[in-house]
């Protein structure tokens, strides 16, 4: 196989995240933070109205891999509240701020996995690199600056972007319209068996499960290319595909 590109899903694969998003301490805290923004709610109360708010956004996508957008969320949860001795300025940025704390409150780890800087600087060198994340895109690009990755790639397909999750095919399609390549072309890397790597055996492309401390490990009918249990051996893998 002669590769043109790459394509990475990013949490899981690049990056180790882990956050709680039903803690009770972090709707407290963001409910305590609304006080000073004229707003009076309680965490379960707006605990309650942040899930009924996604499910509205993905159900009014119409999709059925539906993907909700957290600034809009955060939007549309302020316009129902009015709140109260709050410039038309602060309230413009409030919905980004807002989905940067839910975030930051909620995270209790962010890193990568060991050898990912390493082995993205030698791809870098070689291949044109794309990345196709489920991911909120206020959330992924902070976070991609943080930890030294933003450089690596050419284009990144965000699913808060489009309003669809992987596996649907249209976002690993986003990738490789932007790298101008075929799916024949490209290595996929992912550690979700049903959101990763059947998407992308939708359009025939050839995948690389990493079998990271996250993700669906097996999905019924579904099968990688090739396995990986440590981010380094990535390298041996390329060099599998090329010698085929």
């Amino acid at each position: 196989m002669i590769i043109r590109g790459i394509l990475f899903d990013m949490y899981g694969t690049l990056i180790d995240v882990n956050t709680d998003e039903t803690s009770d301490s972090l709707y407290s805290a963001i409910a305590h933070f609304l006080t000073y923004q004229g707003i009076q709610i309680s965490g379960q109360a707006l605990r309650e109205e942040y899930f009924a708010l996604m499910k509205q956004q993905k159900n009014a996508s119409g999709e059925k891999h539906g993907e909700f957008d957290a600034v809009a969320l955060w939007r549309s949860f302020l316009a129902a509240k009015t709140p109260k001795g709050i410039t038309a300025a602060k309230l413009k940025l409030l919905p980004l701020v807002l989905a940067e704390m839910f975030r930051g409150v909620s995270r209790y780890r962010l890193a990568l996995y060991p050898e990912v800087l390493a082995v993205m600087s030698e791809l870098q060198a070689r291949f044109p690199m794309a990345a196709v994340s489920d991911a909120q895109s206020a959330w992924l690009w902070p976070e991609m600056r943080a930890l030294g990755l933003e450089s690596f790639f050419k284009y990144v397909a965000v699913s808060s972007d489009y309003g669809f999750r992987k596996p649907d095919a249209r976002l690993f399609e986003k990738a490789l319209a932007a790298l101008r390549l075929e799916p024949s072309q490209v290595l996929f890397v992912g550690n979700d068996m049903f959101r990763d790597i059947s998407g992308a055996k939708q359009l025939g492309i050839k995948t690389v499960f990493f079998s990271s401390n996250q993700g669906r490990k097996s999905v019924e009918g579904v099968a990688p290319d090739y396995i990986i249990y440590n981010f380094w051996e990535l390298r041996a893998a390329i060099e599998f595909f090329e010698r085929e």
